[in-house]
């Protein structure tokens, strides 16, 4: 059964953001993202993945209202929230949309115990009440967390990095969000407490109906986690589907290049060096589309045609193999990479 309705709690239209380069008279630019479209629904966790550096962050901290959108249209509930707000997020707005940080620590003032940084989160949104009910909901939003309420009186390098990243997490729901963006959240904790973090991300989302963006460059723990993985390559979406179905049948070869990456031990032997170079050259520079003669949707090398993958009810699309990257489009490591076969001696290796 579905946990999540069909009405969208966040979406993203269109969603350009270019970062200025060059010297000060310079008018070059770098395109970050690329006409993102992105949809989340009230109470469904949607994973992005993808490698450093292909526009993850950058598409959270566009959400966030952390970095301005050069174009395009950030809607929660179907209110656009760059019109509304044209110049900084409104009070609102954070109220309604809360980010978790990558670094635990990073994002916790070390000269502060844990009781400031709740007690100022509900202070700034009109949510602490009597001296009496503030406690009540300190208490609360620890034990949410699981953690125990006498950890107020702690500073943060008292506590453990999994702990800290609890602390995180209870601030962004003092303010009772209804989506969380979670920046890579477990990826600088250890491997122990990381299914700790992943199981509370559910609890929340199940028990409060919060919708979240979980962003990751683990595919594992998306498929664990995630109702649906989107997945994100030179600042563009390239395929999107439900979790299972799409970790099951990656259809576009930088998927699959991210799904021959996961360790799996039901694979017999190291993956193909000739496959994974095939697979490069597929992204890089393909000249044929597995989805050739499309009847729905035409392939198309100019524009990022999506064509549907297996049952429809799975919502599983791959962009069309023939479309590039954009040359303004930010670098990414396969472009480092050699697109050629490993010779033969290096092959049998």
């Amino acid at each position: 059964m579905s946990r999540h309705s069909d009405t969208a709690a966040l979406e993203v239209k269109g969603l350009v953001k270019d970062f200025h380069s060059g010297g000060l008279f310079s008018r070059a630019s770098v395109r970050a993202l690329g006409g993102v479209d992105l949809a989340i629904r009230k109470g469904e966790i949607v994973a992005l993945v993808g490698e450093s550096g292909s526009g993850k962050s950058t598409l959270a901290r566009c959400i966030a209202r952390l970095e301005k959108p050069t174009e395009g249209q950030i809607r929660l509930n179907g209110t656009d929230v760059l019109k509304r707000d044209r110049f900084q997020a409104s009070r609102e707005y954070r109220s309604q949309l809360q980010m978790v940080f990558q670094d635990p620590f990073g994002s916790l003032n070390p000269v502060h115990r844990i009781e400031h940084f709740l007690t100022r989160s509900l202070t700034l949104h009109g949510k602490a009440g009597t001296p009496a009910q503030l406690r009540t909901r300190l208490d609360e939003l620890m034990t949410t967390v699981g953690l125990t309420p006498d950890m107020l009186n702690s500073y943060p390098h008292e506590l453990s990095g999994g702990q800290r990243q609890r602390v995180a997490i209870a601030r962004a729901l003092a303010v009772e969000p209804e989506v969380i963006l979670a920046d890579e959240p477990t990826s600088m904790l250890d491997v122990s407490v990381r299914i700790g973090i992943l199981n509370l991300m559910r609890k929340l989302r199940d028990e409060q109906g919060i919708s979240m963006l979980y962003i990751t460059h683990d595919l594992a723990s998306a498929r664990y986690l995630a109702d649906r993985i989107a997945v994100m390559f030179a600042g563009e979406l390239v395929e999107e589907g439900e979790s299972l179905d799409l970790m099951a049948n990656p259809a576009h070869p930088y998927t699959r290049l991210l799904v021959s990456a996961v360790p799996d031990p039901a694979r017999t032997g190291s993956y193909d060096p000739r496959e994974r170079a095939a697979l490069r050259a597929a992204v890089m520079e393909s000249v044929s589309c597995a989805f050739d003669g499309d009847p729905q949707q035409r392939c198309s090398a100019t524009e990022p045609v999506r064509h549907r993958v297996g049952d429809p009810a799975n919502e599983h699309w791959v962009r069309c193999h023939l479309y590039r990257p954009p040359a303004t489009a930010a670098s990414h490591a396969l472009s480092a990479e050699p697109l050629d076969a490993l010779p033969e001696d290096k092959a049998s290796a």
